[in-house]
């Protein structure tokens, strides 16, 4: 067993982070959420993007033409782990950096590449993804927004929900099916849609967290015309193409599932002193068992993290990486439970800026999404069951 990094490896880090100090956005510029810029990516975040790509970070596994420097993937974890301790977002359009682009990459037309995925790199267009829907959540198969084709065109009729970014979006990475009777894994094809094409209406939808500036919207669809052009890949392959799609995001889900659980940790423990001064000797040893408890339980979750990532490095199959997202997404929720429930009315504070991570209330309502998005712990206690398992479906 190995517990550092090779020689290479550290260089690798200290270069980036001299880079990262040089050419880091400011904390004042960050302060601008995508989500509180009245409908649009602000323009440090397109800043970013640019620099980050010119200086071969913004995915540094990739060739340099496409934002990278052929990085190794033990480099690439390092990258993100240093990223992450910096507290400055990769992107903030994660659909269109973490699966758009590369899904462009892999299926896309030149064409394409060099009009949406070249300008994603770049920082100069933001993508949204359109799958779930009122009766397709995270079951895509069963969408229903239609793309039937006439002639040389699509016309396109359907409604996407729970679609993040679409308010602020330029183009959406639509899946949609374009026959209607095929079983419904197959018939399924996807489909470019810039949002300012007429008939595309999008309704943001309130949030429970921060109803006043929203990032999920509704996207109605009514006899929107889109060129064959924009269709990427083959015609009703929408299926296969989806798995390798979220295979892009779920290829390093697990680290940011578990750097969010141990940036929360860290500032429970930060915390403590003040959670436990108003508890009386016995409430004082139920806190502290709790907090104990839910260190240990970040440490293993990193654990088993890296032993699934060395498995991936090697080739292998790497059945960890199933068990992270569901793992850290619902222990980072536990986690910010509890940490409501030990600090009670206090709890309830708007001014504590702290809580959006750690979990208090605002905080704790928005870990409940984590646990949706990329697939529903439901939905992963079914894959873990019937495909690493092999259990009989009931």
């Amino acid at each position: 067993m190995k517990l550092r990094f090779d020689e290479s490896v550290e260089e690798f880090r200290a270069e980036f982070l001299q880079w990262l100090d040089l050419n880091r956005p400011s904390d004042q510029e960050m302060a601008d959420d995508p989500a509180r810029s009245s409908g649009h990516s602000p323009g440090w975040a397109r800043a970013w993007t640019r620099r980050m790509f010119e200086g071969g970070w913004l995915v540094p596994g990739w060739p340099p033409h496409l934002g990278g420097r052929n990085a190794a993937p033990i480099e690439t974890l390092v990258y993100l782990e240093e990223l992450n301790r910096s507290e400055v977002p990769r992107t903030t359009n994660p659909q269109g950096l973490g699966i758009v682009a590369p899904s462009l990459v892999d299926y896309g037309t030149a064409e394409q590449i060099d009009a949406y995925a070249m300008p994603l790199l770049r920082g100069e267009l933001t993508a949204c993804l359109g799958m779930s829907e009122p009766d397709a959540g995270s079951d895509l198969a069963n969408l229903k927004t239609r793309a039937l084709l006439d002639g040389d065109r699509f016309v396109i009729n359907g409604q996407k929900v729970w679609t993040s970014g679409a308010g602020y979006a330029d183009f959406c990475f639509l899946f949609c099916r374009t026959d209607p009777d095929a079983p419904k894994h197959r018939g399924i094809s996807i489909v470019l849609l810039p949002l300012d094409t007429e008939g595309v209406t999008i309704r943001p939808l309130k949030e429970i967290v921060h109803p006043e500036y929203p990032d999920l919207s509704e996207v109605f669809l009514d006899d929107v015309i889109v060129p064959v052009s924009n269709l990427v890949g083959e015609l009703n392959d929408g299926w296969k193409m989806a798995g390798g799609s979220l295979a892009h995001e779920r290829s390093m889900v697990w680290l940011n599932s578990v750097m969010g659980v141990e940036s929360a940790m860290a500032q429970l423990l930060e915390m403590a002193p003040e959670i436990m001064a108003p508890l009386n000797q016995r409430e004082q040893v139920l806190a502290a068992d709790d907090i104990v408890g839910f260190y240990v339980e970040a440490q293993c979750a990193r654990a088993l993290g890296y032993r699934g990532f060395a498995r991936f490095v090697k080739g292998g199959t790497a059945p960890e990486q199933a068990l992270m997202k569901m793992y850290a997404s619902e222990l980072r929720r536990d986690l910010g439970r509890v940490a409501a429930a030990w600090c009670g009315p206090a709890s309830l504070a708007i001014t504590d800026g702290r809580r959006s991570d750690l979990g208090l209330i605002e905080g704790y309502f928005a870990t409940f999404g984590s646990t949706i998005s990329a697939g529903s712990s439901e939905i992963q206690r079914n894959i873990i069951a019937e495909r690493i398992l092999n259990l009989p479906r009931g």
